[in-house]
């Protein structure tokens, strides 16, 4: 496990959230495993506090639940969940965001997005799922900050660490990542297209991808 760099470039805590985080999603913290912070601040070498601060972190933003008597325990991202939460929230808040994505022929975020894709073509070859999957959140993310709905951004931000545990836990199970980087190509030629009724149907098309076990 690493251990805390004598100047890191981030906050103890944030460095401690990042490597939880990347521990959960990874599935080297499965569902059920408990973060004890006794043992945590002793692994990564650091007090409890940091440790203390990023699990509370962690619980609000659905990764970890705390229980009497256990403390915090990893929840895991299952089927039933992205289906009946993460992509009917998901589609609700991205079909908005592509309208007016698509309306507004904005050369900034169609930039923008180009490039994201062509750092996702990087990363799926060879897999980089991690990174593959942080991208494909930065592609989502820069179309729903683009349409300027305040309170969708803040309902984005907080399913987002739980839709990225999906995309981390699926995406080496892809038959060819190369897949997903084509499916937001095409979500960037109908945003390209300047027709609102096809960059609706394209987002919905591609979040309902996740509704296939």
């Amino acid at each position: 496990m690493p251990v805390l760099p004598a100047s890191p470039p981030e906050s103890r805590r944030d460095w401690v959230l990042r490597h939880l985080r990347e521990r959960i999603a990874s599935g080297d913290l499965a569902a059920g495993d408990r973060l004890v912070e006794r043992d945590l601040s002793a692994s990564y070498g650091i007090s409890r506090g940091p440790v203390r601060e990023a699990i509370m972190v962690l619980e609000q933003e659905g990764l970890v639940v705390s229980h009497p008597y256990r403390g915090a325990v990893v929840v895991d991202v299952s089927q039933e969940e992205i289906a009946e939460i993460l992509v009917p929230v998901r589609t609700v808040i991205e079909k908005v965001a592509f309208r007016a994505a698509a309306r507004a022929q904005d050369p900034a975020l169609l930039d923008a997005l180009d490039r994201t894709v062509a750092a996702m073509e990087r990363a799926a070859d060879p897999l980089d799922a991690r990174r593959l999957a942080d991208l494909d959140l930065e592609f989502h993310e820069a179309v729903i900050a683009a349409a300027s709905h305040t309170q969708s951004l803040q309902i984005w931000r907080l399913i987002q660490p739980r839709v990225r545990a999906y995309f981390v836990r699926d995406a080496p199970h892809h038959e060819d990542p190369h897949a997903v980087v084509e499916q937001h190509r095409e979500l960037l030629d109908a945003l390209r297209s300047g027709d609102p009724g096809r960059a609706e149907r394209a987002i919905e098309a591609h979040v309902s991808v996740y509704l296939q076990p």
